[in-house]
C-alpha cells in the first residue's frame, strides 16, 4: 500500500473518480477546513454529489459498513482521517500546506477509489443530513487507471514497471494510504477492510496486489531483525521480485538467516505486514527510508492465486460473507 500502508502500526466495484476531478480535488486540498461552505464556488462537476458509479455497499458487520467513498466530501474526510493518524498520532512530518489544510492529500487521490469503513452508530450532521463517521480507509489504484494517470504511486520507491512488464497478461491493483481510527483497531474493522478488498478484487478481476508496507522508524540498523527476517523468509521469487530504486535502496540482509529468532522477529513486525504474510504475500528486494512519514518501507507483492484457501473460504468465493 509510497502506497502508504499503516494500520496502527493499519474495495466495492464502482469505477474510479474521473481524471477531470484532479484539479478540483487539488484545489480542495489547498483550502482550510473553515472554507468548506465556499466549495460550490469551485464548480465541482460532482460538488457534494455522488461520485460516478459509487455507492454500492460491500458488506456490513453490525453498525460498521464497508464501501467506496460516495462523494468528494467523503474523500476529503478520508484525507482528514489519514492526517490524524499519520501526522498527529504517528511521526509523519507535515509541510506548510498539509498543516494548513489538516489533510493528507496528493494528486493520486482524484483518480483512486477510496475504500471506507463507516460507523452508522456515530453520525454527524452535514447540510442538515446525518452522515456516518468514517473510521477506516484504504486507497485503491487499478492498473488501467494508473496507466492513464502517470503510473503507480509506489513507483516512486520501487521499479514497479519492470514487475508489471514481466506479467503482461495480469491485472495489478495497488493498495495504499490505509489507516484506521485508534478505537476501531480491532478484528471487526480489519475483517471488513479485507472483505472489501476481496470483493473489489473479484469485481475488477484483479490478479496481483502490490503496495508499500511501512515499519515505523527510519534507522535501518534498529530494524535489522525485522528487515532481515523479511529478506530471508519472505523474499519474492525471481518471477515476482521488485527492487527498490537504486538511489533509494536500503539493504535488508543485515543479520544472517541462522541468527534470526523468527518468533521474536514476527512479534516485532507491524500487524498489517504479518497479515499480508499470512495471506501469502512476498516481500520485494530492498527497503526504502521515507523520512516524511518516519518509516522504513518494504514492497509487498501478493498474487491472488497465492492467497491461502482458508481466507478465500472465510470471505466467500463470491465475497458473500458480509453481504449487505
Amino acid at each position: 500500500m509510497t502506497a502508504r500502508i499503516n494500520l496502527a502500526a493499519r474495495p466495492n466495484t464502482a469505477r474510479h473518480a474521473p481524471a477531470r476531478l484532479l484539479p478540483h480535488l487539488g484545489a480542495l486540498s489547498r483550502l482550510p477546513s473553515g472554507a468548506m461552505p465556499f466549495l460550490p464556488a469551485l464548480k465541482l462537476p460532482v460538488a457534494f454529489g455522488r461520485l460516478p458509479g459509487a455507492g454500492e455497499s460491500l458488506g456490513r458487520l453490525g453498525n460498521l459498513e464497508v464501501r467506496l467513498a460516495h462523494t468528494v466530501g467523503e474523500v476529503i474526510a478520508a484525507q482528514q482521517l489519514r492526517y490524524r493518524v499519520f501526522y498527529e498520532e504517528m511521526s509523519a512530518i507535515a509541510d506548510a500546506m498539509t498543516l494548513f489544510t489538516r489533510r493528507d492529500a496528493d494528486r493520486f487521490d482524484a483518480v483512486c477509489d477510496h475504500l471506507l469503513v463507516v460507523d452508522h452508530s456515530e453520525t454527524k450532521r452535514s447540510f442538515g443530513k446525518p452522515k456516518p463517521r468514517i473510521v477506516g480507509t484504504y486507497r485503491l489504484l487499478r492498473q488501467s487507471v494508473a496507466e492513464r494517470n502517470g503510473g503507480f504511486y509506489s513507483a516512486s520507491e520501487y521499479d514497479v514497471d519492470a514487475l508489471v512488464d514481466r506479467h503482461p497478461g495480469l491485472n495489478f491493483l495497488e493498495l495504499g494510504r490505509s489507516c484506521v481510527l485508534e478505537p476501531y483497531r480491532d478484528k471487526r474493522t480489519v475483517e471488513l477492510l479485507w472483505h472489501g478488498i476481496w470483493a473489489y478484487v473479484l469485481r475488477h478481476k484483479i490478479d496481483v496486489l502490490i503496495g508499500c508496507a511501512s515499519i515505523e522508524g527510519t534507522d535501518p540498523s534498529r530494524l535489522a531483525t525485522q528487515l532481515s527476517f523479511l529478506h530471508h523468509f519472505a523474499g519474492a521469487p525471481d518471477a515476482w521480485r521488485v527492487r527498490a530504486l537504486p538511489e533509494r535502496y536500503v539493504t535488508m540482509d543485515r543479520i544472517s538467516k541462522a541468527m534470526i529468532d523468527q518468533k521474536a522477529a514476527l512479534r516485532a513486525l507491524p500487524p498489517l505486514i504479518k497479515g499480508y504474510l499470512r495471506v501469502g504475500a512476498y516481500i520485494g528486494d530492498g527497503a526504502v527510508t521515507d523520512h516524511q512519514f518516519g518509516t522504513t518501507d518494504v514492497c509487498m507483492i501478493m498474487p491472488v492465486a497465492n492467497i491461502a484457501g482458508r481466507y478465500v473460504q472465510h470471505y466467500g468465493a463470491d465475497a458473500g460473507r458480509y453481504a449487505a
